[in-house]
Protein backbone atom coordinates (compact mmCIF):
# COMPACT_ATOMS: atom_id res chain seq x y z
CA UNK A 1 0.00 0.00 0.00
CA UNK A 2 1.47 3.34 -1.08
CA UNK A 3 1.68 5.86 1.74
CA UNK A 4 1.35 9.60 1.16
CA UNK A 5 2.65 12.79 2.70
CA UNK A 6 3.20 16.40 1.79
CA UNK A 7 6.96 16.53 2.45
CA UNK A 8 9.38 13.63 2.80
CA UNK A 9 12.69 14.15 4.56
CA UNK A 10 15.29 11.53 3.68
CA UNK A 11 17.72 10.92 6.52
CA UNK A 12 17.14 10.74 10.27
CA UNK A 13 20.44 12.19 11.40
CA UNK A 14 20.63 15.46 13.32
CA UNK A 15 20.32 17.54 10.15
CA UNK A 16 17.34 15.67 8.68
CA UNK A 17 15.54 15.82 12.02
CA UNK A 18 16.30 19.52 12.39
CA UNK A 19 14.88 20.13 8.90
CA UNK A 20 11.74 18.14 9.73
CA UNK A 21 11.30 20.07 12.99
CA UNK A 22 11.66 23.37 11.13
CA UNK A 23 9.08 22.25 8.56
CA UNK A 24 6.50 21.28 11.17
CA UNK A 25 7.00 24.56 13.01
CA UNK A 26 6.48 26.64 9.87
CA UNK A 27 3.90 24.48 8.10
CA UNK A 28 1.91 22.70 10.83
CA UNK A 29 -0.90 21.62 8.48
CA UNK A 30 1.37 19.64 6.19
CA UNK A 31 2.24 15.99 6.74
CA UNK A 32 5.99 15.51 7.22
CA UNK A 33 7.60 12.07 7.19
CA UNK A 34 11.26 11.32 7.91
CA UNK A 35 12.67 8.13 6.39
CA UNK A 36 15.78 6.69 8.06
CA UNK A 37 17.59 3.55 6.90
CA UNK A 38 18.81 2.48 10.37
CA UNK A 39 16.92 1.15 13.37
CA UNK A 40 17.52 4.35 15.33
CA UNK A 41 17.98 8.02 14.47
CA UNK A 42 21.45 9.56 14.40
CA UNK A 43 23.26 6.28 13.83
CA UNK A 44 26.00 7.55 11.49
CA UNK A 45 27.84 10.89 11.63
CA UNK A 46 25.52 12.25 14.33
CA UNK A 47 26.41 9.51 16.80
CA UNK A 48 30.07 9.02 15.84
CA UNK A 49 31.94 12.24 16.53
CA UNK A 50 33.67 14.09 19.35
CA UNK A 51 30.56 16.10 20.26
CA UNK A 52 32.16 19.53 19.87
CA UNK A 53 29.99 22.62 19.45
CA UNK A 54 32.32 24.64 17.24
CA UNK A 55 32.52 28.42 17.59
CA UNK A 56 33.31 29.26 13.94
CA UNK A 57 37.07 29.88 13.96
CA UNK A 58 38.28 27.78 11.06
CA UNK A 59 36.01 28.72 8.18
CA UNK A 60 36.62 31.20 5.38
CA UNK A 61 34.76 34.47 6.13
CA UNK A 62 31.63 34.74 4.02
CA UNK A 63 31.31 30.98 3.53
CA UNK A 64 28.18 29.11 4.54
CA UNK A 65 30.19 27.23 7.15
CA UNK A 66 31.32 30.50 8.74
CA UNK A 67 27.88 32.10 8.84
CA UNK A 68 25.91 29.04 9.83
CA UNK A 69 28.39 27.78 12.43
CA UNK A 70 28.32 30.98 14.46
CA UNK A 71 24.53 31.20 14.22
CA UNK A 72 24.12 27.46 14.69
CA UNK A 73 26.23 27.32 17.86
CA UNK A 74 24.08 30.02 19.46
CA UNK A 75 20.92 28.15 18.48
CA UNK A 76 22.34 24.84 19.71
CA UNK A 77 23.14 26.23 23.16
CA UNK A 78 19.68 27.78 23.37
CA UNK A 79 17.99 24.53 22.29
CA UNK A 80 19.94 22.46 24.81
CA UNK A 81 18.99 24.84 27.59
CA UNK A 82 15.31 24.66 26.59
CA UNK A 83 15.33 20.84 26.46
CA UNK A 84 17.54 20.22 29.47
CA UNK A 85 20.22 18.48 27.40
CA UNK A 86 23.57 18.47 29.23
CA UNK A 87 26.29 20.56 27.60
CA UNK A 88 29.35 22.46 28.69
CA UNK A 89 31.01 25.62 27.37
CA UNK A 90 34.42 24.26 28.26
CA UNK A 91 36.45 26.28 25.75
CA UNK A 92 39.02 25.35 23.14
CA UNK A 93 42.75 26.06 23.02
CA UNK A 94 44.51 25.91 19.63
CA UNK A 95 48.23 25.50 20.28
CA UNK A 96 51.22 26.43 18.12
CA UNK A 97 54.35 24.47 19.11
CA UNK A 98 56.73 25.78 16.45
CA UNK A 99 57.42 29.20 14.89
CA UNK A 100 56.39 27.80 11.50
CA UNK A 101 52.81 27.51 12.84
CA UNK A 102 52.46 31.15 13.90
CA UNK A 103 51.27 32.34 10.50
CA UNK A 104 48.57 29.66 10.60
CA UNK A 105 47.53 30.83 14.05
CA UNK A 106 47.41 34.40 12.74
CA UNK A 107 45.07 33.31 9.95
CA UNK A 108 42.79 31.47 12.37
CA UNK A 109 42.61 34.56 14.55
CA UNK A 110 41.78 36.70 11.51
CA UNK A 111 39.05 34.29 10.42
CA UNK A 112 37.59 33.97 13.88
CA UNK A 113 37.35 37.71 14.37
CA UNK A 114 35.92 38.22 10.88
CA UNK A 115 33.31 35.55 11.62
CA UNK A 116 32.25 37.18 14.89
CA UNK A 117 33.49 34.47 17.26
CA UNK A 118 32.87 35.75 20.78
CA UNK A 119 35.65 35.99 23.37
CA UNK A 120 38.46 34.90 21.06
CA UNK A 121 41.88 35.87 22.41
CA UNK A 122 45.54 35.26 21.65
CA UNK A 123 47.68 33.85 24.47
CA UNK A 124 51.41 33.29 24.99
CA UNK A 125 53.13 30.32 26.60
CA UNK A 126 52.17 31.52 30.08
CA UNK A 127 48.57 31.92 28.96
CA UNK A 128 48.56 28.36 27.60
CA UNK A 129 49.78 27.06 30.96
CA UNK A 130 47.08 28.99 32.79
CA UNK A 131 44.28 27.52 30.65
CA UNK A 132 45.73 24.01 30.24
CA UNK A 133 48.52 23.38 32.78
CA UNK A 134 49.68 20.16 31.07
CA UNK A 135 49.81 21.67 27.59
CA UNK A 136 52.89 23.28 26.04
CA UNK A 137 53.37 25.67 23.17
CA UNK A 138 54.78 29.02 22.14
CA UNK A 139 51.42 30.66 21.39
CA UNK A 140 47.75 29.80 21.36
CA UNK A 141 44.27 30.92 20.46
CA UNK A 142 41.59 30.52 23.13
CA UNK A 143 37.89 30.24 22.28
CA UNK A 144 35.84 30.20 25.51
CA UNK A 145 32.54 29.78 23.64
CA UNK A 146 33.45 26.37 22.17
CA UNK A 147 31.63 23.58 23.96
CA UNK A 148 30.62 19.93 24.01
CA UNK A 149 27.33 18.05 23.91
CA UNK A 150 26.03 14.58 23.07
CA UNK A 151 24.65 15.16 19.56
CA UNK A 152 22.86 11.81 19.78
CA UNK A 153 20.83 13.23 22.68
CA UNK A 154 20.08 16.32 20.59
CA UNK A 155 18.87 14.12 17.73
CA UNK A 156 16.62 12.19 20.12
CA UNK A 157 15.11 15.45 21.36
CA UNK A 158 14.52 16.64 17.78
CA UNK A 159 12.80 13.34 17.01
CA UNK A 160 10.57 13.90 20.02
CA UNK A 161 9.72 17.40 18.79
CA UNK A 162 8.83 15.99 15.38
CA UNK A 163 6.46 13.40 16.78
CA UNK A 164 4.88 15.87 19.20
CA UNK A 165 4.07 18.20 16.31
CA UNK A 166 2.37 15.46 14.28
CA UNK A 167 5.26 14.42 12.04
CA UNK A 168 6.52 10.87 11.80
CA UNK A 169 9.91 9.18 11.90
CA UNK A 170 9.99 5.86 10.07
CA UNK A 171 13.02 3.67 10.79
CA UNK A 172 14.37 0.85 8.64
CA UNK A 173 13.30 2.75 5.50
CA UNK A 174 16.38 2.91 3.30
CA UNK A 175 15.51 5.16 0.37
CA UNK A 176 16.48 3.60 -2.96
CA UNK A 177 15.47 6.30 -5.41
CA UNK A 178 13.27 9.25 -6.30
CA UNK A 179 11.00 9.50 -9.36
CA UNK A 180 9.37 12.84 -10.10
CA UNK A 181 6.29 13.48 -12.21
CA UNK A 182 4.20 16.58 -12.81
CA UNK A 183 1.94 15.76 -9.86
CA UNK A 184 4.06 14.05 -7.22
CA UNK A 185 7.39 12.56 -6.18
CA UNK A 186 7.60 8.79 -5.74
CA UNK A 187 10.04 7.84 -3.00
CA UNK A 188 11.06 4.18 -3.31
CA UNK A 189 12.31 2.68 -0.06
CA UNK A 190 13.19 -0.72 1.38
CA UNK A 191 9.66 -1.40 2.60
CA UNK A 192 7.66 -0.02 -0.33
CA UNK A 193 6.82 3.37 -1.75
CA UNK A 194 5.83 6.81 -0.51
CA UNK A 195 4.11 9.49 -2.55
CA UNK A 196 5.18 12.97 -1.55
CA UNK A 197 4.66 16.45 -2.85
CA UNK A 198 8.33 17.25 -2.33
CA UNK A 199 11.41 15.82 -0.64
CA UNK A 200 14.41 17.22 1.18
CA UNK A 201 17.32 14.79 1.21
CA UNK A 202 19.81 14.88 4.09
CA UNK A 203 21.26 11.47 3.37
CA UNK A 204 24.90 11.93 4.40
CA UNK A 205 27.11 9.27 2.82
CA UNK A 206 24.28 8.36 0.42
CA UNK A 207 23.44 11.91 -0.62
CA UNK A 208 25.20 11.86 -3.99
CA UNK A 209 23.61 8.57 -5.03
CA UNK A 210 20.11 9.83 -4.34
CA UNK A 211 20.77 13.15 -6.03
CA UNK A 212 22.19 11.55 -9.17
CA UNK A 213 19.36 9.02 -9.33
CA UNK A 214 16.97 11.98 -9.33
CA UNK A 215 18.82 13.70 -12.18
CA UNK A 216 21.46 15.87 -10.44
CA UNK A 217 25.02 16.40 -11.62
CA UNK A 218 27.33 13.61 -10.33
CA UNK A 219 29.89 16.23 -9.27
CA UNK A 220 30.69 16.25 -6.36
CA UNK A 221 30.89 12.63 -5.19
CA UNK A 222 30.76 11.60 -1.54
CA UNK A 223 33.95 9.87 -0.44
CA UNK A 224 33.54 8.35 3.03
CA UNK A 225 36.30 8.72 5.60
CA UNK A 226 36.63 6.88 8.88
CA UNK A 227 38.42 8.19 11.92
CA UNK A 228 39.48 6.16 14.94
CA UNK A 229 39.42 7.72 18.40
CA UNK A 230 41.36 6.70 21.49
CA UNK A 231 40.44 7.77 25.03
CA UNK A 232 42.47 8.46 28.13
CA UNK A 233 42.26 5.93 30.92
CA UNK A 234 40.41 7.39 33.95
CA UNK A 235 43.57 8.01 35.96
CA UNK A 236 45.05 10.24 33.25
CA UNK A 237 42.04 12.40 32.38
CA UNK A 238 43.51 15.25 34.45
CA UNK A 239 45.93 15.88 31.56
CA UNK A 240 43.16 17.78 29.76
CA UNK A 241 40.74 20.32 31.22
CA UNK A 242 38.84 21.27 28.07
CA UNK A 243 39.65 20.94 24.34
CA UNK A 244 43.18 21.12 22.93
CA UNK A 245 43.76 21.34 19.18
CA UNK A 246 46.81 21.78 16.92
CA UNK A 247 47.12 24.44 14.25
CA UNK A 248 45.56 22.65 11.24
CA UNK A 249 46.61 22.58 7.61
CA UNK A 250 44.39 25.33 6.14
CA UNK A 251 44.17 23.54 2.80
CA UNK A 252 42.43 20.50 4.34
CA UNK A 253 38.94 20.32 5.90
CA UNK A 254 40.32 18.22 8.77
CA UNK A 255 41.52 19.62 12.09
CA UNK A 256 44.31 17.20 13.01
CA UNK A 257 44.67 14.95 16.04
CA UNK A 258 43.14 16.74 19.03
CA UNK A 259 42.03 16.09 22.61
CA UNK A 260 38.45 16.67 23.69
CA UNK A 261 36.79 16.26 27.06
CA UNK A 262 33.15 15.28 26.55
CA UNK A 263 30.07 15.79 28.71
CA UNK A 264 30.60 12.42 30.44
CA UNK A 265 34.12 13.36 31.53
CA UNK A 266 35.92 11.09 29.07
CA UNK A 267 38.83 12.54 27.11
CA UNK A 268 39.08 11.54 23.47
CA UNK A 269 42.17 11.65 21.26
CA UNK A 270 41.77 11.67 17.51
CA UNK A 271 40.60 11.17 14.95
CA UNK A 272 42.60 9.57 12.21
CA UNK A 273 41.36 10.27 8.67
CA UNK A 274 41.37 7.13 6.54
CA UNK A 275 39.45 6.31 3.42
CA UNK A 276 36.30 4.39 4.30
CA UNK A 277 35.90 0.90 2.91
CA UNK A 278 32.11 1.11 2.48
CA UNK A 279 31.39 1.76 -1.19
CA UNK A 280 35.10 1.51 -2.04
CA UNK A 281 34.33 0.55 -5.63
CA UNK A 282 32.35 3.76 -6.18
CA UNK A 283 35.12 5.79 -4.57
CA UNK A 284 37.79 4.29 -6.82
CA UNK A 285 35.62 4.77 -9.90
CA UNK A 286 35.44 8.53 -9.29
CA UNK A 287 38.18 10.47 -11.15
CA UNK A 288 38.32 13.02 -8.36
CA UNK A 289 39.41 10.32 -5.90
CA UNK A 290 42.61 9.59 -7.84
CA UNK A 291 43.39 13.28 -8.20
CA UNK A 292 42.88 13.65 -4.45
CA UNK A 293 45.19 10.68 -3.79
CA UNK A 294 47.95 12.17 -5.95
CA UNK A 295 47.74 15.52 -4.22
CA UNK A 296 47.54 14.28 -0.65
CA UNK A 297 49.52 11.03 -0.66
CA UNK A 298 51.97 12.28 1.99
CA UNK A 299 49.09 13.18 4.30
CA UNK A 300 47.54 9.78 3.58
CA UNK A 301 50.78 8.03 4.49
CA UNK A 302 50.89 9.86 7.83
CA UNK A 303 47.29 8.86 8.56
CA UNK A 304 48.09 5.23 7.75
CA UNK A 305 51.01 5.38 10.18
CA UNK A 306 48.74 6.78 12.90
CA UNK A 307 46.23 4.01 12.28
CA UNK A 308 48.88 1.29 12.35
CA UNK A 309 50.86 2.54 15.35
CA UNK A 310 49.32 3.69 18.61
CA UNK A 311 52.67 5.19 19.59
CA UNK A 312 52.69 7.33 16.44
CA UNK A 313 49.06 8.36 16.98
CA UNK A 314 49.66 9.40 20.59
CA UNK A 315 52.93 11.15 19.67
CA UNK A 316 50.98 13.50 17.41
CA UNK A 317 48.99 14.70 20.43
CA UNK A 318 52.02 14.63 22.74
CA UNK A 319 53.51 17.51 20.73
CA UNK A 320 51.27 19.85 22.72
CA UNK A 321 50.58 17.65 25.79
CA UNK A 322 54.11 16.34 26.45
CA UNK A 323 53.23 14.05 29.38
CA UNK A 324 50.95 11.93 27.20
CA UNK A 325 52.10 8.34 26.65
CA UNK A 326 50.76 5.39 24.69
CA UNK A 327 50.07 3.57 27.97
CA UNK A 328 47.62 6.36 28.90
CA UNK A 329 45.08 5.44 26.22
CA UNK A 330 42.69 2.70 25.18
CA UNK A 331 40.53 2.37 22.03
CA UNK A 332 37.29 4.37 22.00
CA UNK A 333 35.24 4.24 18.78
CA UNK A 334 35.45 4.83 15.05
CA UNK A 335 33.88 7.98 13.66
CA UNK A 336 32.49 8.48 10.17
CA UNK A 337 32.59 11.50 7.85
CA UNK A 338 30.86 11.93 4.50
CA UNK A 339 33.19 14.25 2.56
CA UNK A 340 32.36 15.56 -0.91
CA UNK A 341 35.19 15.39 -3.44
CA UNK A 342 34.96 17.33 -6.70
CA UNK A 343 35.90 15.84 -10.07
CA UNK A 344 39.13 17.85 -10.02
CA UNK A 345 40.17 16.20 -6.74
CA UNK A 346 39.33 19.18 -4.55
CA UNK A 347 37.93 18.42 -1.10
CA UNK A 348 34.74 20.49 -1.00
CA UNK A 349 35.19 22.77 2.01
CA UNK A 350 31.72 24.24 2.40
CA UNK A 351 28.14 23.08 2.75
CA UNK A 352 26.74 22.34 -0.71
CA UNK A 353 23.22 21.83 -2.05
CA UNK A 354 21.58 20.96 -5.37
CA UNK A 355 18.01 20.70 -6.65
CA UNK A 356 16.15 18.26 -8.86
CA UNK A 357 12.46 18.05 -9.77
CA UNK A 358 10.49 18.31 -6.52
CA UNK A 359 13.59 17.66 -4.36
CA UNK A 360 16.34 19.58 -2.60
CA UNK A 361 19.56 17.70 -1.83
CA UNK A 362 22.21 18.38 0.80
CA UNK A 363 25.35 17.35 -1.11
CA UNK A 364 28.04 18.15 1.47
CA UNK A 365 27.48 18.59 5.22
CA UNK A 366 30.57 17.53 7.19
CA UNK A 367 31.71 19.21 10.41
CA UNK A 368 30.48 21.64 11.67
CA UNK A 369 27.12 20.36 10.38
CA UNK A 370 26.02 19.06 13.79
CA UNK A 371 26.88 22.38 15.44
CA UNK A 372 25.15 24.24 12.60
CA UNK A 373 22.19 21.88 12.19
CA UNK A 374 19.44 24.20 13.44
CA UNK A 375 20.77 27.10 11.36
CA UNK A 376 21.28 24.91 8.27
CA UNK A 377 17.74 23.60 8.68
CA UNK A 378 16.33 27.12 8.61
CA UNK A 379 18.30 27.92 5.46
CA UNK A 380 17.20 24.69 3.75
CA UNK A 381 13.55 25.33 4.52
CA UNK A 382 13.92 28.92 3.31
CA UNK A 383 15.22 27.58 0.00
CA UNK A 384 12.56 24.88 -0.17
CA UNK A 385 9.83 27.46 0.37
CA UNK A 386 11.23 29.54 -2.49
CA UNK A 387 11.69 26.72 -5.00
CA UNK A 388 9.57 23.73 -3.94
CA UNK A 389 6.74 24.45 -1.53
Amino acid sequence: MVQRCDIAVVGGGILGLAVARELTRRRPRERVRVLEREAQPGGHQTGHNSGVIHAGIYYAPGSLKARLCVEGAARMYEYCEERGIPFERCGKLIVATDPSELSGLDELERRGRANGVKGLRRVDAAGIAEIEPRAAGIAGLHSPNTGVVDFGAVAAALAGDLRASGGSLELGREVLGLEASSRRLLVRHAEGELEAGQAICCAGAWSDRLAVSAGADPDPRIVPFRGAYLKLVPGRRELVRSLIYPVPDPSLPFLGVHLTRNVDGEVLIGPTALLGTAGLGRTLAWPGSWRMFRRWWRTGATELLHAASRHSFVAAAARYVPELRAADVVPAFVGVRAQAVARDGRLVDDFAFSATDRALHVRNAPSPAATSSLAIAARIVDEAERSLL
